[in-house]
């Protein structure tokens, strides 16, 4: 994987962070959220993108030979379905909340739009 899309990978997960802990200190007094359901939807995006990122840059690498790509996808798979059964296993054996679980989730989204501005006005300059 390229430096730069290492990096920005890694300014995307600060940006999750810090925007989860902006939620949690923000919104922690108030009723509306669940922090452990907050955080636990945060971590399951945040390493569900850990994980995506790093397995495609893998599979897509220049050096990826066919049978390197055939178990990079095999793994990218895998780690699809586990993913959805530890999300089922969530929600069905912990009691979290939904909307603080999504808010968690949504989280990243926002830090991928906040990397992505950052890095088109830093371009831009």
């Amino acid at each position: 994987m390229e430096a730069s899309a290492r990096k920005a990978i890694i300014r995307i997960e600060c940006w999750h962070a810090f925007l989860l802990l902006g939620m949690l200190a923000g919104l922690s007094g108030t009723n509306f959220i669940d922090p452990m359901s907050l955080i636990a939807g945060g971590l399951f995006m945040g390493l569900n993108f850990f994980l995506l990122s790093f397995g495609i840059a893998w599979v897509l690498s220049p050096l990826a030979s066919n049978g390197r790509i055939k178990f990079g996808i095999g793994l990218l798979v895998l780690k699809i379905v586990l993913f959805l059964a530890f999300l089922m296993a969530i929600f069905f054996r912990f009691n979290l909340d939904g909307i603080s679980f999504a808010l968690g989730f949504s989280a990243l989204i926002v830090a991928i739009v906040c990397e992505s501005v950052r890095r088109s006005l830093s371009v831009g300059t």
